[in-house]
């Protein structure tokens, strides 16, 4: 597309736009730039990035498409704003990717196993029918069947599909998946004490074989005994029985008798006919609960078939290539090419470097500790998002403008570098690229930036600031400015002297190797807060979350310790609190109100009026879920899917409450409160922001108490009826912490994943303040972080490393944020030096390689 002059346009035009919080804002957005979206939580950045910008660029490119095309492809409903001129195509990398199924694994993400299928196909020596090797040969390039020089079998090679475990490579016993299920017969009878005609057997009651019991009887099993009193052979019956059928008799509503013939469904049959007949997600969850699942014993939980394991490259086979850590995979496929005949290898040459190449982006971003094998559900989500952007690059478009939503979650910062190389690789290629991003790093790294605040919800949505890093740096109504010149101060709370960390005592941890993590002794200070550093994969989450928090628990339980922790200390400690950013709640029904747990409180407030009495109505009525005051349409969700034929359904706020959740019949009800003569009703205090809402209940303490808890973690801006579901993983963390910040927390240890994940530096400067009050309250704090402010703030630092994977899993470092920046063994401490702006002193050199940076 060209303007009027016959250049192409050099910027996106925005005008109007007014999704979500945003009021009405005009802004040019530059293409072919590195443009950042900036602001504090809940400013409106996202609304900006992914509401307009995406939406509409996705929609546009779509709806240029066939409607047939259209009705198998889900995309954006159309953004609320006046015009947006220039768009190109658009494509998102999200906060949150979505969680791969069970037959996804690192290298399949990736693409790097159809690379290493390939070279297996090609390069692999092959076992013939009876089982004897053959040396690699350029015939299987060739398309030649091979004869077997030992026993003259002639076999075709087996193809790159013939390897794959999503394919014809397939283990039988477990479909590729690696994990076998098996029904468990433990919780088929999960209390033995229990009568048969009493329900002893779950899956009978569970799945409408009711009369699976008389059917039972009539095989010659006792009912009316306990369940563990029964002979062998009657439990053999039980769970192994044949499907025979048994004249029983079966009453009916009005008591009479019908004489039928049903067929036994053992508990094992029972189960098994369930899942596969479960239809749903809820389906599934409730056979789940009698199924156990197990590495399968055939493939050993490497996915493929003995024929596909068969093949080896350079003296392995393709499991143990795919059970090495990236890294190591590419130290092996340089390797490749040596051991082939000379004719060989230029193919091995061209499929290694291909291999290598794309390896490279993976590793530039940190992931070079993971394992091809590594199932996909069990990545991050910062991981996750890296390898959605290592694939960006290697698609190669020109002419799409790519939406970043926090691109940095997970990266210590020794890998931003790499991040912003893989963005300017998109930006060679002709494309555009908008990050929304809080980390400073990635913000003085872009050409362009737009500033979205001042506040958060109605009390942001304009544009405050835009222009390149200096424009804002200089420019004093930026928020963000003074921290992208370094003006601002780091070290916001006082910190303990370094020689009274350990003066209110410590937590003492001894664990044997576990995963990639080495045997570790480990000191954690009491009522001061600790963060736990280092690169991905260096092993905080095995050491905090897969060993200490576990370790705790079962001290405080009673119950045995995890199999690899040798010793524990943790007096005083009697709670563990684990806060992670994951959403609260699954659906619009669970909001802020309903999680604070003042929407209880304000029934029993409302139905306490007048006007209420009259009425008749008690608390109950004034529940949106199931009260009678509820919205009848919308049944209290507040919204109503649209069925618009050939597209996807269009979830908009029910009309006939306007979103509220309640008929009109609850607006009539109110209440005078101490801010107005009017008076105001139940929705029309839940559609208030938690700041707006503390002066309508300043005569209701319990409730003001914990809205100001909510204002004191930074939440004000918040509406009382937002869903929460739909918060960040920031804010999702900081609502959970509301309910402790007013208790004595001195026998607590709480545990923060991240929490700084989100976050603006202002915003993470509220969060410090919320963890300073936990402290200040005797509380024992760790924080998992690469987030440079936290780490400068806190009392002690344990550092892992030195790199991730095997490269990792040691305490590299332990003691204060500026011991931590002195200690050239430390990556983390490297960038805490310059973080904490200590030029005078002597700096030790990187211990990265080649730098680092």
């Amino acid at each position: 597309m060209t303007d009027l002059t016959g250049e192409s346009p050099s910027a996106i035009r925005v005008r109007g736009a007014r999704v979500h919080n945003l009021a009405g804002i005009d802004v040019d957005v530059p293409l072919r730039r590195l443009v950042a979206v900036a602001g504090v939580s809940g400013s409106g950045k996202s609304s900006l990035a992914m509401g307009v910008l995406y939406a509409e660029g996705s929609r546009r490119y779509i709806e240029a498409l066939s409607t047939y095309t259209r009705r198998r492809m889900s995309h954006a409903t159309r953004a609320a704003v006046d015009s947006v001129r220039h768009i190109p195509a658009a494509l998102a990398l999200r906060q949150r990717p979505a969680v791969p199924g069970v037959r996804s694994t690192f290298g399949t993400s990736t693409e790097l196993l159809n690379v290493l299928r390939v070279m297996f196909s090609r390069l692999g020596a092959h076992v013939c029918p009876n089982g004897h090797r053959l040396a690699p040969t350029i015939d299987v390039a060739a398309n030649r069947d091979l004869t077997c020089p030992v026993c003259a079998a002639v076999f075709s090679p087996p193809g790159a599909e013939s390897l794959a475990f999503n394919s014809d490579g397939a283990c039988p016993a477990c479909t590729g998946t690696g994990v076998v299920r098996e029904v468990d017969d433990a919780a088929l009878v999960p209390d033995p004490s229990r009568t048969i005609e009493d329900g002893a057997v779950a899956p009978w009651s569970m799945f409408g074989l009711t009369v699976m019991p008389q059917v039972v009887a009539e095989m010659g099993v006792r009912i009316d005994v306990p369940y563990a009193e029964l002979t062998g052979a009657e439990q053999e019956v039980v769970m192994h029985g044949p499907e025979e059928k048994r004249h029983i008799a079966v009453p009916s509503k009005n008591g009479k008798l019908f004489e039928l013939n049903f067929t036994y469904r053992n508990a094992r049959l029972a189960v098994r006919e369930a899942l596969n007949n479960a239809t749903s997600e809820r389906g599934l969850n409730r056979v789940n609960r009698f199924i156990s699942a197990q590495t399968c014993p055939s493939c050993h939980g490497t996915r493929l078939s003995e024929q596909a394991r068969a093949t080896h490259v350079a003296g392995i086979g393709l499991a143990e290539v795919t059970a090495k850590t990236l890294d190591e995979v590419v130290m092996w496929a340089g390797t490749v090419e040596q051991t082939l005949p000379a004719e060989m290898r230029p193919m091995a040459h061209t499929i290694a470097a291909q291999l290598t190449e794309m390896a490279q982006r993976l590793v530039e971003l940190g992931l070079g500790y993971l394992s091809l094998d590594r199932a996909g559900s069990t990545l991050s989500t910062g991981e996750r998002q890296r390898v959605q952007l290592a694939r960006a690059v290697r698609n190669q478009t020109t002419g799409v403008l790519y939406v970043l939503d926090e691109p940095s979650i997970g990266l210590h910062p020794s890998n931003v570098a790499g991040l912003i190389g893989l963005i300017r690789d998109l930006m060679r290629e002709g494309n555009s690229v908008v990050v929304v991003d809080h980390d400073v790093q990635v913000l003085r790294e872009a050409d362009w930036l737009i500033e979205i605040g001042p506040g958060s919800g109605s009390e942001g949505g304009t544009v405050l600031a835009t222009g390149t890093v200096a424009d804002l740096g200089a420019n004093p109504v930026s928020l963000v400015g003074g921290f992208l010149a370094g003006r601002e101060q780091v070290v916001v709370r006082d910190r303990t002297d370094p020689a009274k960390v350990f003066g209110l005592g410590g937590i003492h941890l001894a664990t044997r190797p576990l995963h990639t993590v080495h045997a570790l002794r480990v000191q954690v200070p009491k009522g001061r807060l600790t963060a736990v550093t280092g690169m991905s994969g260096s092993g905080k989450t095995t050491l905090v979350l897969d060993s200490l928090v576990p370790a705790v628990r079962a001290k405080i339980s009673g119950t045995a310790a995890p199999d690899h922790v040798v010793t524990l200390e943790a007096p005083g400690i009697e709670r563990v609190n684990a806060v992670d950013a994951t959403p609260i709640g699954t659906n619009v029904r669970s909001t802020v109100a309903t999680y604070s747990g003042i929407l209880d409180d304000l029934r029993r407030v409302y139905a306490a009026t007048e006007a209420a009495r009259e009425r008749g109505l008690n608390a109950s009525d004034f529940s949106y879920n199931t009260g009678s005051l509820r919205c009848p349409r919308c049944e209290g969700t507040g919204q109503i899917s649209l069925d618009v034929q050939f597209l996807p359904d269009v979830d908009i706020p029910c009309p006939d409450c306007a979103g509220t959740r309640y008929a009109p019949d609850a607006h009539d009800v109110r209440r005078t409160v101490p801010a107005g003569a009017e008076g105001i009703s139940l929705p029309g205090l839940l559609a208030c922001t938690v700041r707006e809402a503390i002066e309508a209940v300043a005569d209701l303490p319990r409730v003001r108490k914990k809205l100001q808890s909510l204002v004191d973690l930074g939440l004000g801006y918040l509406t009382l009826g937002e869903d929460t579901p739909a918060l960040s993983g920031g804010e999702a963390q900081r609502l959970k912490l509301a309910t402790e910040l007013n208790r004595n927390q001195s026998d607590a240890l709480f545990v923060l994943d991240e929490p700084s994940v989100g976050l603006h530096p202002l915003d993470t400067r509220v969060l410090l303040g919320v963890i300073d009050r936990l402290v200040a309250k005797g509380a024992t704090v760790i924080v998992i972080e690469h987030d440079l402010d936290m780490i400068a703030n806190a009392d002690h630092v344990i550092d892992m490393g030195p790199g991730g994977g095997t490269a990792g899993g040691r305490i590299v470092a332990a003691g204060t944020p500026q011991q931590i920046a002195r200690d050239p063994g430390s990556v983390t401490g490297w960038f805490v030096h310059d973080h904490l702006n200590l030029t005078g002193e002597h700096r030790p050199p990187s211990p990265m390689a080649g730098g680092g940076r």
